[in-house]
């Protein structure tokens, strides 16, 4: 009797999961948590990979906060979903700000999309990948960032009022993280190579009023501080009304928290700040930065301001000019209105054309530009620490203590005769210095 021969099945290959994120840092912190929870039931997974695999799960991070960000990622979604229907990937997976905030409408749009997410529905997209929720990783990332770096988000959502505002409606309210477990997230990178951590949340000054009845920022701060490999602590947005001024006597006292604070005002007029109900006024804001100025002398002030938002008139838009070219802020972002349904705003009449708003906006950048020269040219001939963040070309390319990754100043030194790596810290005299960007030497 003859024995038939059975082939043997081929070993099904397993899927890898590509992540893309778009939007904020909040967001690249969540999908880092993400890659993380899937590390750790040992699934392949890759950040933005260049190369399409037919078995790729690919997951999706939006941002749903203004117009130009919820194209980006309706473009994306539509973009892997195309690549689905011709076959080149398994399975996409939407996630974020944008699920969050209009599900029904992207499932009825785009019903080929595997699965809609929210923000805080962790647990279900990983179930649905075929992963377990593991609570052993809290605090445990796949770093998206170069190692020496990491976006360290300290607390969720946000119970501030602001009318233009749409964070709320996809964050929800604020919720801190316990001092423990942030400490625990920061021995975790530190021991991994991160060297400065860039601390984030919708608003950091709230920090703490939930869970211990204060604003309990400045404890965090020390405590980070204490941690063994945490060179830089950065303060990345930092609301105005109700500041606590004790975070700068930590800043003053702890050498490894930079003197660095993004304080985005939005604007100056009192009409404005009224209607966009910040819960501040002209001069207390004006106060304020005097006041955090006379603390911290050498204080790097970056904020953001908003152009355009209804019932904003040249007189107002003006008193916000002269106040930039006054106050010379270190680093300046400005963005045009964008008007948000069901924000308090939305009932408003989105009354300034838009060409009137991108007018503000170039005014605006063009008085910082000239601000931002004339600090940097006072760094000419000064040695300061910097951070190695890359290499681009012939250049090193990193940051002072005064500057956060991607918006604000960049030091380049020539790499020709030059030793040094990614994530080294290296004392460089400035030689000259741009708009921009600082060129200068390595010295001993």
């Amino acid at each position: 009797m003859k024995t038939k021969f059975v082939k043997p099945a081929e070993k099904k290959q397993q899927p890898r999961v590509n992540v893309v994120t778009l939007g904020c840092s909040k967001n690249i912190h969540d999908s880092e948590v993400l890659m993380g929870q899937l590390k750790g039931n040992q699934m392949e997974v890759v950040h933005e990979a260049s190369n399409i695999q037919d078995n790729d799960i690919v997951v999706i991070n939006t941002c749903g906060f203004i117009d130009n960000a919820k194209q980006e990622s309706i473009d994306t979604i539509l973009q892997y979903s195309e690549l689905k229907e011709q076959g080149k990937i398994n399975k996409v997976i939407v996630t974020g700000c944008l699920s969050e905030r209009y599900k029904p409408e992207l499932q009825a749009e785009i019903p080929n999309v595997d699965a809609y997410f929210g923000t805080n529905d962790l647990p279900e997209l990983l179930s649905t990948i075929g992963a377990d929720y593991r609570h052993e990783l809290v605090g445990e990332r796949m770093l998206s960032t170069p190692s020496h770096f990491s976006y360290f988000k300290i607390a969720e959502g946000c119970n501030r009022p602001c009318s233009f505002c749409a964070i709320p409606l996809m964050r929800g309210k604020h919720v801190s993280k316990s001092i423990e477990d942030l400490v625990k997230e920061a021995k975790y990178l530190a021991s991994n190579g991160t060297k400065e951590l860039i601390l984030i949340a919708q608003d950091l000054t709230y920090y703490g009023l939930d869970i211990y009845g204060k604003r309990n920022l400045s404890d965090l701060l020390r405590h980070l501080s204490d941690v063994d490999g945490v060179d830089w602590i950065r303060l990345q947005y930092a609301y105005p009304s109700g500041f606590p001024m004790d975070i700068l006597e930590a800043m003053s006292e702890r050498s490894n928290i930079c003197n660095y604070l993004d304080m985005p005002l939005q604007h100056i007029s009192d009409n404005m700040l009224k209607s966009m109900r910040r819960g501040t006024t002209k001069q207390k804001q004006i106060d304020l930065v005097n006041q955090i100025r006379d603390k911290v002398p050498d204080i790097a002030l970056r904020t953001t301001l908003i152009c355009g938002y209804p019932g904003e008139t040249e007189a107002d838009f003006q008193e916000m000019l002269e106040w930039v070219e006054e106050t010379r802020f270190d680093r300046l972002g400005c963005f045009t209105y964008s008007h948000e349904e069901k924000t308090h705003a939305y009932s408003l009449e989105d009354n300034v054309a838009d060409e009137v708003k991108e007018s503000r906006v170039e005014q605006i950048m063009e008085v910082q530009q000239g601000i931002s020269y004339e600090i940097n040219q006072e760094k000419v001939g000064k040695t300061f620490k910097v951070l190695i963040d890359k290499v681009d070309g012939d250049y090193f390319v990193g940051r002072t203590e005064f500057d956060s990754p991607e918006v604000d100043n960049e030091v380049l030194i020539a790499a020709k005769n030059t030793y040094a790596r990614i994530g080294d810290f290296v004392n460089v005299k400035v030689d000259r210095a741009e708009d921009f960007d600082l060129y200068g030497t390595i010295v001993k």
